[in-house]
């Protein structure tokens, strides 16, 4: 039981790191994810919110991890159109993917990562 509870926080906490970072580039380097927003979206409006939702989100997963956690899994669901709309153009992000097929792989992962955050609340 603890080493479940040990593995949930280190989760927890990877997550939260990783959201925080990517929330925090797309303040910092707001063109580049810009690129991956599907057309006719207003994509600074959207990176933009979707930055600001993931460092809430981050930060939440260590304060309040459920509601956390159910941001976080509406914030992937609603920004899939975008990885969608980054395999179909082939739009690079930080050179990602440097091959097509690497962007279609890509997608059935965001479920993947629902479920780890809905794990580590």
């Amino acid at each position: 039981m603890l080493h479940s509870l040990v593995m949930i926080w280190i989760l927890r906490v990877a997550l939260a790191l990783m959201f925080t970072r990517a929330g925090q580039l797309h303040f910092s380097d707001s063109e580049a994810w810009e690129a991956i927003v599907p057309p006719p979206l207003p994509a600074k409006a959207c990176v933009l919110l979707s930055g600001a939702l993931e460092i809430l989100g981050g930060i939440g997963l260590l304060i309040r991890p459920r509601p956390a956690a159910y941001l976080l899994i509406i914030l992937l669901v609603a920004v899939f159109p975008a990885n969608i709309y980054q395999a179909l153009s082939g739009v690079k992000l930080y050179g990602f993917p440097d091959q097509p097929w690497k962007g279609w792989a890509r997608l059935p992962l965001q479920p993947v990562l629902i479920w780890l955050v809905w794990l580590s609340a």
